[in-house]
This record gives structure tokens, C-alpha cells and sequence, in this order.
């Protein structure tokens, strides 16, 4: 299925992953919305793609459920709906050190968030639409300080399968990165990112650090692969070996 002229709502398409997809999608001839909370980010992330036609804007809060109503019924009908958002700031943390509500940021915008947008998105998708989410390689190897993000990603694999079966045709699916060179790192490991991806560089099969670009390519490829649903597609260099 070739994604030219397809209409893609992006969800965290400002910045890292979901903005390397909108730069794919844009190159594919897609008709994209990139939303989020930040506008201002949102604009600058058109700037960076060079302000294209057929790129659009939506500030939304995902994990407010009037806000994803009040979004569908601005953007109308799509054919695919993405989603790579996620509140992390805080959630790593030992647990006598761990903020619950930092620890609720992280289910409202990994696992509430997905299910409103699946929830309002459903019926403006047509039967060969599909919903793709971002999971991770922590629900496979947690470490210490991760006991928040490793359950949501799991609960989110969970609701991505059941999704398939309750909202078929439309295909649902996740992505479950590894160890990816993105900004959330400076939250995950401060002045010790550079120093920490390059000792995992060094453990992966793959011998480097993922890049935005690859979770990208594989979202493009859960979007416009017609026998994929249910589905988690993991790209993460082999760290599951490791």
C-alpha cells in the first residue's frame, strides 16, 4: 500500500521520532497533521520540513478526552493515525524516590492517550485505515529506575492486541524501539547521555545507537503493509539478544 495521498495524523510529530516520520511521510506525498502540546514546537517542526503543502498543525493534549473530540471534529476523516507521544519527565526514578504523580504522566500519555485516540479515531478511519503506538524495549529489559515505563509499554502492547480484534479491519499496531538517540535522553540519563548510549552502542549486535529515522522507516512500514495487525515491530539492534 503506497502512502501517497494518504491523510496521517502524527502525535508527538514536533520533535524526535514522530517528527523523522513526518519528514518520510511528507517525502511519500502524504497529506500529515503533526499535533501536540507545544505549538510553538509544532511550528518550528514545520520549519525544519521546510513549511511543505499539505502539512498541517494541531495542539492537543491526548490525555484530555475533550480535547481528542474536539481534534477529530477539526481534522475530519484520515487514513492512518500515529502515535509516538510520551511523558516521561520524572517517572525515572528509584522507588522510594519515585513522584506518583510523575508515574501518572507517564499511563496518561502512553496508554489513556492511545486509547482516546482510538476511542475518537476509530470511526473517522475507513476499513484499511490503521492506528500505530510506541512501546519500548523497557517492557522486555527493564532496569533499575524503569519499573513505571517497562509496565506502561507492556499495558500498551496488551491494548494494541485487544484494539485489533475490537476495532478490525482497521489494523492497530505498536512499535517497541530500543535505545534510540533522541532529546528524551537528557531526562533518562543528563550528562551522562553521550557516555551511556555509547556503552550500549558497544554491547548491540548492531554496533550503534538507533536513530529516529529508523523507528520512521518501520512506523511506514506498519502503515502501509495491509496484512500486519495485532502486531509489535521491534527495532531496537538486537537488544533483546543482549
Amino acid at each position: 500500500m503506497s502512502i501517497s495521498n494518504q491523510k496521517i495524523l502524527i502525535v508527538g510529530g514536533g520533535s524526535g521520532m514522530g517528527l523523522a516520520l513526518a519528514r518520510r511521510c511528507v517525502e511519500a506525498g502524504a497529506e500529515i497533521i503533526i499535533a501536540g502540546r507545544d505549538e510553538d514546537r509544532l511550528r518550528q517542526a514545520c520549519e525544519t520540513l521546510g513549511n511543505p503543502v499539505g502539512l498541517a498543525v494541531a495542539a492537543v493534549d491526548i490525555t484530555r478526552e475533550d480535547q481528542v473530540v474536539e481534534l477529530f471534529a477539526r481534522i475530519g476523516d484520515l487514513d492512518h493515525i500515529v502515535s509516538t507521544a510520551a511523558d516521561i519527565e520524572g517517572a525515572y526514578r528509584l522507588l522510594p524516590e519515585l513522584d506518583l504523580k510523575a508515574a501518572q504522566r507517564v499511563v496518561e500519555s502512553k496508554l489513556y492517550g492511545p486509547l482516546l485516540l482510538a476511542k475518537h479515531g476509530a470511526p473517522r478511519l475507513g476499513g484499511t485505515g490503521s492506528m500505530t503506538f510506541v512501546s519500548g524495549i523497557a517492557a522486555y529489559r527493564p532496569a533499575a529506575r524503569g519499573s513505571v515505563v517497562a509496565a506502561v509499554n507492556a499495558a500498551l502492547e496488551g491494548l494494541v492486541r485487544a484494539l485489533a480484534v475490537e476495532l478490525a479491519p482497521i489494523r492497530v499496531n505498536a512499535v517497541s524501539p530500543g535505545w534510540v538517540d533522541t532529546t528524551i535522553w537528557a531526562q533518562v540519563a543528563g550528562d551522562r547521555k553521550a557516555e551511556t548510549l555509547a556503552a550500549m552502542a558497544e554491547r548491540l549486535p548492531v554496533g550503534r545507537i538507533g536513530q529516529a529515522e529508523d523507528i520512521a522507516d518501520a512506523i511506514v512500514f506498519l502503515i502501509g503493509n495491509g496484512f500486519t495487525t495485532g502486531t509489535t515491530l521491534h527495532v531496537e539492534g538486537g537488544h533483546r539478544l543482549v
